[in-house]
């Protein structure tokens, strides 16, 4: 028992110790031959550069510096419209992930604090980006998240809404042609009457010249005049 009490409590001390010797200050670092040192300096300088240019010199870099430097004047100047100006320098920190290498200082401004980031390529040590992000405390992170979660989800019933609004017109449309239907049908009413009318004075006319003719045949053949016949009725077969 004593001897597994000492095995474990030496596997601890090895892992403590591993750990320990892992845990190497950046500043001692080599960056692909360049040091904490300069890379803070480097970031550093950016800033100070950045807060001293005039209107006029900005106009100029972006007229002529380069897609990537008009970029970063643009969002220097958008931090310091909605973060306040340049007071000061916080905490630096390098870190590496595969091919890139990362360079955060911190920047503290009148309203908020905010992260410079310069992204190099490890190899090169080649400048890829400078990013410019204001540092939110957890408590505002989750609230912009919660504000988010709930226009989303007003946006869904509203659009949901509008769907359900847009299947109820689909209800109303056969009402709206019945009613048209309604509408129509005593003009159709009186078109068939007049038609009927009509049809029964064509029939009274045709009648007459028919009583005209058997009158004038019957009299030819008796030898007498047609004035004196009377037709009370005809039968179509």
């Amino acid at each position: 028992m004593k001897k597994k009490i000492f095995l474990i409590a030496a596997l601890c001390l090895m892992l403590f110790g591993l750990a320990a010797c892992g845990q190497t200050d950046p500043a001692d670092v080599d960056y692909n031959g360049h040091s904490y040192e300069e890379l803070k300096t480097n970031c550093q300088g950016t800033v100070q550069t950045l807060t001293s240019l005039s209107e006029e010199d900005k106009e100029y870099y972006r007229t002529n510096g380069g897609e990537a430097l008009a970029n970063m004047i643009n969002r220097w100047d958008e931090a310091v419209l909605e973060y306040g100006s340049f007071t000061g320098f916080g905490d630096f920190e390098i870190t590496r992930s595969g091919k890139t290498l990362t360079a955060a200082q911190t920047v503290h401004m009148a309203q908020r604090d905010i992260l410079f980031t310069c992204v190099y390529t490890y190899h090169s040590m080649e400048l890829e980006d400078v990013t410019i992000d204001g540092i939110f405390t957890v408590g505002e992170k989750m609230s912009t998240a919660l504000l988010n979660t709930i226009m989303g989800i007003s946006i869904v019933f509203c659009v949901l809404i509008i769907i359900c609004l847009l299947i109820c017109c689909f209800n109303i449309f056969p009402y709206l042609e019945k009613k048209k239907a309604a509408k129509a049908a005593p003009k159709q009413d009186v078109v068939s009457q007049i038609e009927t009318r009509e049809e029964q004075q064509t029939e009274a006319a045709d009648d007459g010249e028919l009583v005209a003719v058997i009158a004038a045949a019957i009299a030819a053949a008796e030898g007498t005049s047609a004035d004196g016949f009377v037709v009370r009725s005809i039968r179509r077969r």
